[in-house]
Order: C-alpha cells, then sequence, then structure tokens
C-alpha cells in the first residue's frame, strides 16, 4: 500500500492488530484492512463509475485511514470506519471535480453511423468492472436492510442509473439500499442527520424506480442457460448473421456505445446497426469470452485482411433477461481489455482460431 512504511511481520492475534496499528506498526495496519480493500474498491466504483478512478480513491482512502489510525476509538467496526473514510472520499472528489468525467478521444467509426433511436446524456465516464475482481471480495453479507443483490448492484443498468443520481443521494443509497448499513451509521458516516438520510434515500429510490421499473430475473452465471445463449450469440455474431442475432433480443433491446450518448432501440434499430456498421460484409470479429459487472462480456477483435492478426476493438458486455438478450452495450475504449486480462492483439492459427 503505497505510502504506508515497511514493518517488520506480525502474527499478533486479529483483536490486537489495531493497537498495533495505532502505535505505528505497518504490517498490523495491512492486516488490519486488507480483508476490505477489493470491496472498498467497488464501493468507490459505484459511486464514481471509472475502475481507474475507483483505484485511485482506494489508495487515497488507505493512505487516509493510515494517517488516522491514531485516532480510531473501535467505536465502530474496522469495516464501518473504512467505508467513511472511502465515501467522504469520493464524494469530497467528485464535489471538487477532480473526478469528473475523463476526456477521451473520441471514437472515430470507419462509416457513417445510422440515426440513433435516442440522444441523451450517459455517463460517458462508465467503465466496464471485470468480474475476477469481484471473485476477490470477501464474503461480507449485507445488512438486513439491504434492498438489491450483489450482483445486481454492480450490473451495468444499476450503474448507470446511480451515476444519474446526485453523489449525495448515491452514496446514501449504496450504503442503504446495497450495504445494507442502518441509517444512525450512514447519518454518522456522513456527519448528518438521520432524517436528512430517510430524505435522500425516498428520492434516490424514486429516481432509481423510473430507471430501473424492472427487475426480471437473468439467468445465472456459468449456468447451462447462461453459457447457450453465450454460445449462440458468439456462433452468429462471428459469422456475422444478424438475423440470428436479431431473434436473441427482446423486442425492446438496447444497443449503446460509452462515452458516445447514442442508443439504438428495438430490433429493427439494432438490426440496422449491425448490417451497416458492426457486422457489415467486408468485416470480419472474433470474440474472447471474459465476465464483467456480473454479465457475459467480450474482447472484441477485427481481423487484419493483409496479415494474420487480430486488432483489438473494445470490450462487448451482454445483459441478459431470461433467454433474451435486453442490452448490448460496446465499450470502444481498447485501454480496458487489459484490465480483464486480454492483449491488444491476437495472432491468427491455421485453425482460423485466436492466438494470444
Amino acid at each position: 500500500m503505497r505510502g504506508i512504511p515497511p514493518s517488520e511481520g506480525t502474527d499478533a492475534p486479529a483483536e490486537d492488530l489495531p493497537a498495533l496499528a495505532r502505535s505505528g506498526d505497518g504490517e498490523a495496519f495491512r492486516r488490519l484492512v486488507e480483508p476490505y480493500r477489493r470491496e472498498l474498491q467497488v464501493h468507490c466504483y459505484r459511486i464514481l463509475g471509472s475502475v481507474q478512478d475507483a483505484e485511485d480513491l482506494l489508495q487515497e482512502t488507505l493512505l487516509a485511514a493510515w494517517r488516522g489510525i491514531g485516532g480510531f476509538e473501535e467505536r465502530a467496526s474496522v469495516r464501518t470506519w473504512l467505508y467513511r473514510i472511502a465515501t467522504n472520499r469520493c464524494l469530497n472528489a467528485l464535489r471538487s471535480g477532480a473526478r469528473r468525467p475523463h476526456e477521451r478521444a473520441a471514437y472515430q467509426p470507419e462509416v457513417q453511423l445510422p440515426e440513433p433511436s435516442h440522444r441523451r446524456e450517459e455517463p460517458s465516464w462508465l467503465e466496464p468492472y471485470p468480474d475476477v475482481l469481484l471473485d476477490q471480495i470477501a464474503d461480507h453479507l449485507p445488512g438486513p436492510e439491504a434492498r438489491y443483490e450483489a450482483r445486481e448492484s454492480v450490473s451495468l443498468a444499476f450503474l448507470t442509473a446511480l451515476q444519474r443520481l446526485p453523489p449525495r443521494q448515491r452514496a446514501v443509497l449504496v450504503l442503504r439500499d446495497v450495504l445494507g448499513f442502518r441509517a444512525a451509521e450512514v447519518a454518522a458516516m456522513l456527519d448528518t442527520t438521520e432524517n436528512a438520510v430517510t430524505s435522500a434515500l425516498k428520492r434516490a429510490r424514486g429516481v432509481l424506480g423510473r430507471e430501473l421499473p424492472g427487475r426480471e430475473s437473468a439467468p445465472l452465471p456459468d449456468s447451462p442457460q447462461e453459457r447457450r445463449i453465450v454460445a449462440d450469440f458468439t456462433r452468429a455474431f462471428e459469422a456475422g448473421d444478424v438475423e440470428a442475432i436479431v431473434a436473441m433480443l427482446t423486442d425492446d433491446a438496447w444497443l449503446t456505445m460509452p462515452p458516445m450518448p447514442l442508443e439504438y432501440q428495438g430490433k429493427d434499430a439494432i438490426g440496422h446497426f449491425l448490417t451497416t456498421v458492426a457486422l457489415r460484409a467486408c468485416r470480419s470479429e472474433m470474440l474472447i469470452p471474459t465476465r464483467a459487472n456480473g454479465q457475459p462480456a467480450f474482447g472484441c477483435y477485427v481481423r487484419d485482411p493483409r496479415t494474420p492478426i487480430l486488432h483489438a476493438h473494445g470490450v462487448l458486455v451482454l445483459t441478459l433477461t431470461g433467454d433474451r438478450i435486453t442490452a448490448l452495450t460496446r465499450f470502444h475504449d481498447n485501454s480496458l481489455l487489459t484490465r480483464f486480462g486480454l492483449p491488444r492483439s491476437l495472432r491468427v492459427n491455421t485453425d482460423g482460431k485466436g492466438e494470444r
């Protein structure tokens, strides 16, 4: 952890760690906070919407905790204390503008894009979160007042809706409805009153209720149903079979491409986009499966007709409901691939498959 001095290892029992950390034992501090490191990063990601910003704020949180460990009097649990620091660090960053949406190079499509179904202000800074990082979270069950399951609370639909809330409402909703902290605990974290927390939560729930009107279940991760959908989609996409892809969509499915504020809704609009842009006749793509935000995802690669090389072409995330696809979200930033352990290019084997 950056900024925390190295020290001799300690095999002290867990109950002695706070006192040892207060005395300046860096290793005791590491042992004290390490179980919460990954879930704190996800907490920052929910509030900020950016994986990189979440990592930066996690480091700031841990450094602030180390500097303030002398004042930790154990009136609350270590976990609650760390969440208080992380939440306020995120809110301060949003308030100061230090975490404004990143200015990315504008995506330049190779062909003219069709007229979108909608143009609206999307959270252009929203990035996909690798499931491999979610799998590293310690098994801390949310409190009894939580309203969202862990998988639902990292879905792209939830994150997109959450980013439209004012920062303080966003924090209150995550602390109360995702993590299940009591109103009194949240009030203490935010240095406000329980009435203010209740009021902010009511407004936030109203917005999310409109943004997320339906909460139908998706197939369980890696279930036979999900594997079948992913296999069918991969086969159709790599074959350029737009008709087969469209048959897998719900009638009101969406196609979005953050950070572009263009949205295509419905089978006709998405089919037209796939035919004229993504899967046009002169183009061939390969999908490498991965997972993001608790959802099936792919690293996308475009074949170079002149060489045996596949070039990175962003990350594609599927949102599923039952046995249908309700959303296709294409992130065009190729730098995201490295977070999923995927390369920027692949070499095509003699069997036509990609080799890393």
